[in-house]
């Protein structure tokens, strides 16, 4: 295996800065999810990118160990791209029709010799490709900026200190009424918490990744209680209790009293789920400190339940899940409605980010208003990209996810046992949370996912010697 050695210059650390700020910034404006707020996340990540380049051009940094063994995620990423790219590019008719027959039947008076495109909204789809390429460019960066054990807690520390600003600005404008967004007064979702986004159920999942970092944080600082008396593990429990290490555990309590202000349902569902998930999974796989991470579970779920949701309205959340009925719930109508739509555009999809113009022609007379997203990531990806896109999406989340509990079982350094399991819980959160909502759709959600997909092969691949002596 070829020896990689880290740069001993500083020169990425601007750089490596100028991805922790990007981090702070994406949720700020309204999650990025209005053109202008995209297009500076867009400029950001491209001028990083571009300058990271300048560097490896005069030889000031070097490709790391984890973007080498990262490799084969990037061909799919490179393949998600050149598949995008693919939709947006003009055809020959005859190609049309054999690639996608519905499309080709939206124009009965084009000629062989006529150029379309697969994706019946190129515009959108052009938009939505430059998005995906920032999006890759972000999981680039943190492969190859994050090299070191210090950058590696920084970058988990931004995350936590994200979802905490967002935490505390959404309790505090619900729990004294002033009701503002990011600088304008809230309009919709009033009595509930949002933090900077529009919608809740989009703060709920930008939190559930948050708090994911931030118990991974909390786990690497555990010990292992392995003392032979109970007084010896009462005694180590009531020292880490009064340590510093609970300014982040009093951080995850208020991100969890956010949560649960946002009322919901799957939002609040996905973060414990996913808890006891990635709880379970840890226990088995971890060779070390298990008693003390059971400790840790037990308290989160004893604390933020029990104590915390019930002085913060934990009972509308369950009172809104009781409530919830297949007969009151029009998302599900829009599913049967997105399956005739998606058996049109089965394998290349009718065009990323076109939903919104194609579902109304499948809409049906009972499903009211208008639908720019399909409140269902997975069925979204499906009719936009096909199965093609689909495919390569869930390969690049598995292998992700594999990585990441791979790293789980084998690693011993704490910090990158910690991040696994961080990428472990926050990719569950997410798959689970995106069955009834659109997440992924959310430029500031998307890109934040992106870095927890990159934790993965951070906490996989940094190297020993690169921990141990930075």
């Amino acid at each position: 295996m070829p020896q990689y050695h880290l740069s001993n210059s500083n020169s990425d650390k601007n750089l490596f800065i100028g991805l922790l700020v990007l981090i702070l910034w994406l949720p700020m404006p309204l999650g990025s999810n209005r053109p202008w707020a995209w297009v500076i996340m867009e400029v950001w990540i491209l001028s990083l990118s571009l300058f990271w380049l300048w560097h490896f051009y005069r030889g000031r940094v070097k490709l790391t160990p984890v973007f080498y063994r990262a490799k084969y995620i990037l061909i799919l990423w490179s393949l998600w791209l050149i598949y995008i790219t693919f939709q947006c590019f003009p055809l020959p008719y005859s190609y049309i029709q054999w690639l996608s027959p519905e499309t080709a039947h939206l124009y009965p008076f084009a000629t062989p010799d006529d150029l379309l495109t697969l994706s019946l909204e190129p515009y959108t789809t052009s938009v939505s490709l430059l998005k995906s390429v920032c999006y890759v460019l972000l999981f680039t960066l943190t492969l190859l900026l994050v090299n070191q054990r210090k950058r590696l807690r920084w970058l988990a520390y931004t995350l936590v200190l994200s979802g905490l600003f967002q935490a505390i600005y959404g309790s505090a404008m619900t729990l004294s009424n002033l009701e503002y967004g990011f600088f304008h007064q809230k309009i919709y979702y009033l009595g509930v918490a949002t933090g900077t986004f529009i919608n809740r159920n989009h703060l709920a999942g930008y939190l559930e990744m948050c708090l994911a970092v931030g118990i991974g944080l909390l786990i690497s600082q555990l010990g292992d209680f392995r003392q032979t008396t109970w007084r010896q593990r009462v005694r180590s429990l009531l020292v880490w209790l009064m340590s510093n290490k609970m300014q982040l555990r009093l951080s995850l309590i208020i991100m969890v009293i956010a949560l649960v202000l946002t009322h919901s349902r799957m939002g609040n569902t996905a973060f414990f789920a996913s808890l006891m998930i990635a709880g379970i999974i840890g226990l088995i796989l971890s060779k070390h400190a298990p008693r003390a991470i059971a400790i840790l579970f037990i308290s989160i779920i004893v604390i933020d339940i029990l104590i915390v949701g019930t002085w913060f309205g934990v009972e509308k959340v369950v009172q809104r899940l009781e409530d919830t009925h297949f007969m009151t719930e029009s998302r599900d109508d829009v599913n049967i409605y997105n399956l005739a739509y998606w058996q049109d555009y089965l394998w290349t999809g009718s065009g990323l980010g076109s939903f919104y113009s194609t579902f109304p022609r499948y809409q049906g007379f009972d499903v009211k208003g208008f639908y720019n997203h399909a409140h269902n990531d997975y069925m979204e990806f499906a009719v936009e990209t096909g199965i093609i896109g689909l495919l390569l999406l869930a390969s690049i989340v598995t292998l992700s996810l594999g990585t990441a509990l791979m790293a789980l079982y084998r690693r011993r350094e704490p910090l990158c046992r910690g991040m696994a399991f961080s990428a472990v819980m926050g990719i569950i959160a997410i798959l689970i949370h995106s069955s009834v909502d659109f997440n992924l759709q959310i430029p500031a959600n998307a890109a934040t996912f992106m870095v927890i997909l990159a934790l993965a092969w951070v906490a996989g691949f940094l190297p020993s010697h690169a921990i141990s002596n930075r």
